[in-house]
């Protein structure tokens, strides 16, 4: 549902940017409706970009938009299709190897994992191996296989200032911009895209905080602003474990089918977020939406009996 407001690009804007690998789940509303409602009520506008760089299911995307418009929320303009910029990324890439800040690199999974389990890797960092190979080595593992290409990292750790989490030191190995199938990697169309859509508020799950220092030290890198990130928390299932669909009847789809339409969806997710009803639109979260009063612990759901409660 495209936004009809005139929105003001001096202001910024928030964004959500869902994977169209599957139908949206409880727990991918409950963030999309965060995201929406942090913009709006900053006076920002609200952009919807499709990351389809990886996996793809066939209409996904459009069920996706479609759950978001059933819910109330609203956007500007046409949602990006990130794979009609991998020639732009590409193009950041190039430039960058330019200034020699990427090298080319040939290690497997395999091979990282395991040198990243050794006494003295870093858990999930990138030791390094191919960063000083020569052009003789080079040429020789080309052969091999197709090359990935990482930038050449000029720290180990950088701290972020999270809205939520506060300050947060993570690692900041040399990451991968190009993968071996050429296709442009997360970390590097996340923060090229999101300054192309003038993107200065990042409301997401907090599973991606640990990714946040690598994307603002590329910002840094590409002379781009850092936006401001607001790192949400998950939703669980009863065991504790992140919710999905093998949980039972957690997508919009799924929940109407059920007897539970978009009002009574919207109404839980408002109850989560410890919101004053009663809640049925996505403007009635936007009259009543308080960031004092939303709860910093995962909201943990059974889908079977639409228990809910806050971890703990």
């Amino acid at each position: 549902m495209t936004s009809t407001r005139p929105g003001d690009a001096a202001a910024g804007a928030g964004r959500y940017a869902p994977s169209p690998s599957g139908d949206l789940h409880l727990g991918n509303l409950r963030t999309a409706l965060l995201a929406w409602a942090f913009a709006r009520s900053s006076g920002r506008r609200f952009v919807l970009r499709v990351e389809d760089l990886d996996r793809v299911r066939p209409g996904s995307a459009e069920r996706q938009l479609e759950d978001l418009a059933r819910l109330g929320l609203d956007w500007d303009g046409e949602p990006l299709l990130q794979s009609t910029r991998e020639p732009v990324h590409r193009a950041v890439v190039e430039a960058l190897t330019a200034q020699g800040r990427t090298y080319e690199c040939y290690c497997t999974r395999r091979e990282i994992q395991t040198a990243a389990s050794a006494p003295h890797g870093a858990p999930g960092a990138y030791p390094g191996t191919c960063r000083g190979l020569d052009g003789a080595e080079r040429a020789r593992r080309r052969r091999e296989r197709p090359p990935a290409v990482r930038l050449r990292a000029e720290v180990r750790s950088l701290t972020v200032v999270d809205r939520w989490a506060g300050a947060y030191t993570g690692l900041v190995d040399d990451f991968v911009l190009l993968r071996n199938d050429g296709r442009p990697a997360y970390n590097l169309a996340v923060v090229v895209d999101d300054a192309h859509q003038g993107v200065d508020q990042v409301v997401r799950g907090d599973d991606l905080l640990p990714s946040t220092p690598r994307q603002a030290h590329l910002a840094a890198v590409l002379g781009l602003p850092r936006p401001e990130w607001v790192h949400v928390p998950l939703v669980l299932n009863p065991h504790g474990q992140r919710l999905a669909k093998r949980d039972g009847a957690v997508t919009l789809a799924e929940l109407s089918a059920a007897g539970h339409g978009p009002a009574e969806v919207l109404g839980l997710i408002g109850r989560s977020l410890g919101l004053p009803g009663p809640v049925r639109t996505a403007q009635d979260v936007l009259a009543v939406f308080d960031e004092d009063v939303l709860p910093r612990r995962p909201w943990v759901v059974d889908p079977a009996g639409w228990a809910v409660q806050r971890a703990v």
